[in-house]
């Protein structure tokens, strides 16, 4: 699907961009992947790390619609990773996050069906479900633009999806490499020692894109399996012998996050390893392409990180880290 293909990913000098595209070089051997991002520095560091001719560089900015325009000639698929994400720093910088997360996802929907872009994947987060602090709300209408996105490329070959899932383990700004910064402190500051969080590492989440490049008919929202731990644990696993201070919820964190809500169940569908929310304009949740094997959850559903089936131990984030912990924070 994406041999020979060219490829461009926003946002691409992030914790995702690191790990999408080795992965990509190496299983697909697309034609080039271009890295389109804001930060020279970034670039220029990422240029260090990986050593491929295949991978381009372009500076520009999602919120700089010609520049998109120019970024995109050629290019055969993109995904979508640029984003304002710190939860603080979106409650105190609403304009700013709001000029990215939603001006830049509608310059991209624009840019891509005007340049014929075949497919477009992007990143969301479940904090988009059922959001109560501004980057969640963000990137809810974020996702709402990028499903409506299909009924206005009538007429272009251009399909958007969304996929969306938790805490990705060891990326920069997340809890793992916060905690481990502090582990030689006598104390680790946790906010809530009821509060539990999605897991998935870096790989499963590019593997996650993969799967909606390949399946998309055009809307759909993928929700990837993945286990769920509290907060304590992880700090068990990074410094056993640190105390746990208790510093409370900051602005706009939840307790428990969530995927899935009980008003996405009725348009929702289960496969193996991953879920399926089908939109819900245009009778598209009806349509048998987009359903294909699934199995409708039942009613009232709802994938929460505290009522989720299946939970990462501390032994094995210990596992995780120790086999990781040169990339903790780094990429």
């Amino acid at each position: 699907m994406l041999k020979d293909q060219t490829i461009l990913i926003t946002g691409g000098t992030g914790s995702f961009g690191h790990a999408f595209i080795p992965m990509t070089l190496e299983k697909f051997n697309p034609k080039k992947i271009i890295v389109y991002s804001r930060d020279e520095m970034k670039q220029w560091e990422m240029m260090k790390r990986h050593n491929d001719n295949r991978i381009r560089y372009f500076i520009g900015d999602v919120r700089d619609r010609d520049r998109l325009y120019r970024a995109l000639d050629g290019v055969d698929y993109v995904v979508h990773a640029a984003a304002t994400k710190i939860v603080p720093t979106a409650e105190y910088n609403p304009f700013e996050c709001i000029k990215t997360n939603i001006n830049g996802a509608m310059n991209l929907i624009d840019a891509c069906i005007d340049k014929d872009v075949k497919g477009v994947v992007a990143l969301s987060t479940d904090k988009a479900s059922s959001p109560i602090n501004l980057y969640g709300a963000t990137k809810l209408a974020s996702d709402k633009l990028f499903i409506a996105g299909n009924s206005y490329s009538a007429g272009k070959q251009t399909v958007f999806s969304v996929v969306r899932y938790g805490n990705v383990m060891g990326s920069r700004g997340s809890v793992i490499p916060f905690f481990y910064s502090l582990s030689e402190k006598d104390s680790l500051p946790i906010t809530d020692s009821r509060m539990t969080r999605f897991m998935i590492p870096l790989d499963k989440a590019v593997e996650l894109v993969w799967k909606a490049f390949e399946d998309a008919k055009g809307g759909e929202i993928y929700v990837r399996k993945i286990p769920s731990m509290n907060i304590c644990d992880i700090a068990n696993a990074i410094s056993p012998a640190a105390k746990q201070k208790i510093v409370g919820i900051r602005p706009g964190e939840k307790l428990h996050e969530q995927m899935i809500g009980p008003e996405d169940a009725p348009y929702t569908y289960e496969f193996d390893n991953y879920y399926k929310i089908l939109p819900a304009i245009n009778n598209w949740d009806d349509d048998p392409d987009r359903i294909s094997s699934g199995n409708k959850v039942p009613e009232n559903f709802c994938y929460s990180s505290d009522n989720n089936s299946e939970w990462m131990t501390v032994e094995e984030l210990k596992y995780w880290i120790d086999k990781n912990k040169d990339l903790i924070g780094k990429i």
